[in-house]
C-alpha cells in the first residue's frame, strides 16, 4: 500500500498558486478572445498541479531538486501570461505623465551626463547588469546548493516570486508601453552598444505589452537580492553584491529608457512590499513550529 504523502506547501508554492487562481480569474473576466482564456487556464491547471505534487516532495537540504527549480519556471510563466492579457490601448495619459519625470531626472538632474562622462563604458556596463536580470533567480539557486544551503531555498524564492508576481499583478491595471517606443529618439543614451543591441532583441521577442509599471526587472531584481540576505544571513556578500546588480538594473532601466522611472520605484516598492510580507508569514511559521 503507498504510504500518504503530506501536504505541505512552502510559502512560496502557496504564493505562487494564489497567483495563479487570481490570473485564472482575471482570464475570465477581461475581455481577450476564448482561445486566451482557455490557455491561461491550462496552464494555470497545470501549474497548479505541479505545484500541489512538489508540496508533497521531501526537503533536500543539500543540491539542486526539482521542489528549488520549478518556482523559477512558474515566474516565467506568470511574466509570459500577462502578455496574453495585453488589450489595445490608444491613450499615453500615464506615458505623457510618467515621462516628465524622466526628463527632470535624466537631463535636469544630469544623469545622463554623469552616466556618459567615460564614454561608452558605463552605459555597456548598464546593458550588461539589464541583461543580468534574466539569471539572478537560477544564481540564488545556485548559490544555496553550492553553499550547502539548499533547505533554506524557500525563503530566497519566496522573496524572489512575491516580488515578481506582485509586480506583474497590477499590469493590468495600468497599461502602458515603453518610453522607447512610446517616444522614439527622445532621451536616449548617445552610446550604441552590442550589449544594447542584444537587449533590444531580446525584448523585442520575448517582451509583453501590456504595462510597464510597475517594472518586473526591478521587483524581481531587488526580490532576489532580499532573498539572498534573508536567506544567507551569514554570507551577506552574496546578497549585498547581488542588491548593487539591483540598483545598476534600476538605473539601466531608466537611462536605457526600457522603464520609466516611476516604473522601477514602483518595482522596488513591490521587492520591499514582499519581503515584509515574506518575513511576517517565515516568523508565523517559525512560532508555530515551536508551540
Amino acid at each position: 500500500m503507498t504510504p500518504y504523502k503530506r501536504f505541505r506547501p512552502r510559502i512560496c508554492e502557496s504564493a505562487l498558486a494564489v497567483y495563479f487562481v487570481y490570473t485564472s480569474v482575471l482570464a475570465l473576466l477581461l475581455p481577450v478572445a476564448p482561445p486566451i482564456k482557455l490557455r491561461a487556464l491550462a496552464a494555470n491547471g497545470l501549474a497548479a498541479a505541479v505545484l500541489a505534487w512538489l508540496s508533497t516532495r521531501p526537503e533536500r537540504p543539500r543540491g539542486l531538486s526539482i521542489r528549488n527549480l520549478f518556482p523559477l519556471a512558474a515566474v516565467m510563466l506568470a511574466y509570459q501570461q500577462m502578455g496574453w492579457f495585453a488589450l489595445p490601448h490608444d491613450g499615453r495619459e500615464l506615458e505623457q505623465a510618467w515621462v516628465r519625470w524622466d526628463k527632470l531626472l535624466l537631463n535636469d538632474a544630469g544623469l545622463r551626463a554623469a552616466i556618459e562622462i567615460a564614454g561608452p563604458l558605463i552605459p555597456g556596463l548598464l546593458e550588461i547588469l539589464y541583461l543580468l536580470t534574466y539569471i539572478l533567480g537560477p544564481f540564488g539557486i545556485a548559490v544555496l546548493a553550492l553553499t550547502g544551503n539548499a533547505g533554506r531555498a524557500d525563503r530566497f524564492l519566496s522573496m524572489y516570486a512575491m516580488a515578481a508576481i506582485f509586480a506583474y499583478a497590477l499590469f493590468p491595471y495600468f497599461p502602458s508601453e515603453p518610453p522607447r517606443t512610446v517616444f522614439p529618439g527622445e532621451d536616449f543614451p548617445s552610446f550604441d552598444t552590442v550589449f544594447r543591441r542584444l537587449n533590444w532583441r531580446l525584448l523585442a521577442e520575448g517582451g509583453i505589452h501590456t504595462s510597464v509599471f510597475p517594472s518586473g526587472h526591478v521587483s524581481s531584481a531587488f526580490g532576489a537580492a532580499f532573498g539572498l540576505l534573508y536567506a544567507l544571513p551569514g554570507r551577506r556578500a552574496f546578497g549585498l553584491a547581488t542588491a548593487a546588480v539591483a540598483c545598476g538594473i534600476a538605473v539601466s532601466t531608466v537611462y536605457g529608457r526600457y522603464h520609466y522611472a516611476v516604473d522601477a520605484v514602483a518595482g522596488l516598492a513591490a521587492s520591499l512590499a514582499a519581503a515584509g510580507v515574506c518575513i511576517r508569514l517565515f516568523r508565523r511559521q517559525e512560532e508555530r513550529g515551536n508551540s
